[in-house]
Parts: C-alpha cells; structure tokens; sequence
C-alpha cells in the first residue's frame, strides 16, 4: 500500500480509497451509527497505522503488518468476522490520523495516539489504553546530558499533529530552555533529519525512541534516552462520536486480551481451557453463552482473538517485549495485579 506522507500527494481519503478499491464513506451521526454494518458490508475493518513504527505499526520485509496497534486492530477483526486477516491498515501521519478516522476514511485508529482532554471532546470516542508511556529525548551520549534541563538552546526534531508539540513547548517555557523545534509531518522524516544530524536531539515516546535506536543506528549505545516531563501518558485505540455499537466491540475486543492474560489463557492452551470448569473461563471463552450476544457478534469470538492472536503478555513481548529486538520490560503495562495498570474487567 501506498504510504500517504506528503501533503502534495492527494488526500488520505482519495488514496485509502484507490489503493483499497473502496468508495469513499460518508460521514456525520446517522453514518456513524452504520460504522459496523458499512464494515460488516465492506468484507474487512480499515485501521489506521503508522508510517513505519516498528514495534507499533509496520510492514516487514514480506509487507506484513506487525506490531502491537496492529494486533489490537486485527483482534478487533477477529471479534467481527472471525478472523485476523479481515483487517486493512492506511499508512497515516501525524496531523493526518485523527481527520481520517472523523471523516471515515479509517474505522479506528490504533495507532499510537495520545488520549487527551480535546481530542476526546472533539468528536472521538477512546477506548481503554493498550498502552501506557512517556515523552523522551533521544540524543549522543557524548553530549553528556542527562536531564531536560541542560538542553538549553537545543535543536529539537518533532513530528507535527503529535502531543510533542505541546511538551517542547511547556519545557522551553517552564524552565526557559530557549528550545528550537524543527517541525516534520510524518516519522520518518523526522527520524531521519534526527539521525543525519539536523537536530540535536529527538522527541517522541519512549518506546518509539528505544525502536529507532534498535533498529537505524549502527551502534545503539551511542545514544541515550531521557524522560522529557517525566508524565505518562495513556496511549488509546479510538473510534468517531455517535456509535456505541461499534465503540462497545473495540472497547470488549482489547479487554479480551487483558482478561485472557488475567485468567491464564494463552494461545496454546486455549483449547485446553474451554474444557474448564470454571464459571468466569467458561463465560469468558462463550462456553457459557450471553457475552456474544449482548455484542451482536458470535458467542466465541473471545476464544477467537486468544486462539489467533494471544493474551496481551503474549501480543507485547513479541512486538515490543523480551521476545522482539526492542526488549521494552512492561513497566506500567503490567497486569494490575503484577503492580502495572492494566486491570480486566468483568466479563458478565
């Protein structure tokens, strides 16, 4: 597919629907309210992605979509239509994501956004967070700086459309750091000015930052990654305004994961547990019937995310965990009840 990453292309809407072979949707409430049935009609879910955050959200060498957004989208799918493959990814930058999910060119976007007090008033719906960070700088540790306030008068390469914006601005301002940002409309751009030297550091979230260093430096021990503000922030899937069908399937379909994780339930022991006899794995798996029902979607389609998809432990250490390169540790996306704040609801 196509990546959409210059403003003198044609809009994301036009492109997504030339390379999808799809007409364009309409838009407002009464469109809204037909999100699953456009999808259910249209044969697969249309998630937005990035243009290459490895880890998040991007092709590998065969184009296969990977990553942890990508699986949160794919579970979704699964929930629909039984199947991971069901799902479409639209390559979008910053500035472009959240108008291409308001205007329906996408019909959600899992893709490393920030949950914020406007965005969320601005007609999108969050669903729970599938991830929890904080802004950092990415420079040479032989700068020898190791904290935000010795940055004073640095150059600073940003992606437009981000919260980063926000966060160079208020450092400069609260600590009267003088911080020059050097604005770009999409990663890899901004990766790349970073790294040929145009900007003494780079902003971004952590495990952004961790990825680049992993994967486009020759020696990764070369740089260093410092907190920015040293506040988390709650990165969330989200969906338009005015469907609470649709919002109620992407909000159940990422807390499968969580709960499946909870329960000990994992891709190879799924099987396994649906001959249990207990009454939460029973209703959990659909066993138990009610969960699908109230959701208008079949009986097992937990059963369905774990069985081709995995727990949430399993989706984060092979995208972004101890079983990728990036070996991100968990931190706060530790089940609640391993000290983290990912804490699975009730499934009845």
């Amino acid at each position: 597919m196509t990546a959409i990453s210059r403003p003198d292309r044609p809009s994301v809407s036009v492109v997504a629907a030339i390379a999808l072979g799809i007409g364009l949707s309409a838009t407002g409430p009464a469109a809204a309210q037909q999100t699953l049935d456009q999808i259910r009609q249209r044969g697969f879910l249309l998630c937005g992605a990035s243009q290459g955050n490895v880890g998040f959200s991007a092709p590998d060498e065969k184009g296969v979509w990977k990553g942890l957004d990508v699986d949160t989208c794919r579970a979704i799918a699964v929930a629909i239509f039984g199947d991971k493959e069901k799902a479409r990814f639209v390559p979008l930058s910053g500035p472009q994501r959240l108008t291409a999910l308001q205007t329906g060119e996408i019909d959600v976007l899992p893709r490393t956004t920030t949950w914020t007090l406007r965005r969320d008033a601005g007609g999108l719906n969050f669903s729970f967070p599938n991830y929890y960070e904080y802004d950092g700088f990415l420079l040479l540790k032989k700068l020898g700086v190791t904290d935000t306030k010795q940055m004073k008068g640095a150059s600073i390469c940003l992606q437009t459309g981000s919260t980063t914006e926000v966060t160079v601005a208020d450092l400069s301002r609260e600590y009267k750091l003088d911080l020059k940002p050097i604005l770009f409309d999409n990663v890899p751009a901004t990766r790349q000015a970073f790294f040929s030297g145009r900007c003494d550091a780079l902003i971004s979230d952590a495990s952004a930052l961790a990825t680049a260093r992993a994967t486009q430096t020759k020696n990764p021990d070369d740089y260093a990654i410092i907190p920015a503000s040293g506040h988390y922030e709650a990165l969330a899937p989200s969906v338009r305004h005015g469907d609470d069908r649709f919002y109620d399937i992407v909000k159940w379909s990422f807390q499968a994961l969580i709960a499946a994780e909870d329960l000990g339930i994992s891709q190879a022991n799924v099987d396994q547990q649906l001959k249990s006899e207990n009454p939460k794995i029973q209703r959990f798996l659909g066993a138990e019937p009610g969960n699908g029902q109230a959701l208008g979607i079949d009986e097992k389609w937990a059963y369905n995310i774990v069985k081709q998809i995995g727990n949430y432990g399993e989706i984060f250490d092979r995208n972004i965990g101890k079983d990728s390169p990036i070996k991100l540790d968990r931190g706060p996306n530790k089940l609640h009840k391993d000290g983290g704040l990912m804490f699975p609801l009730v499934f009845n």
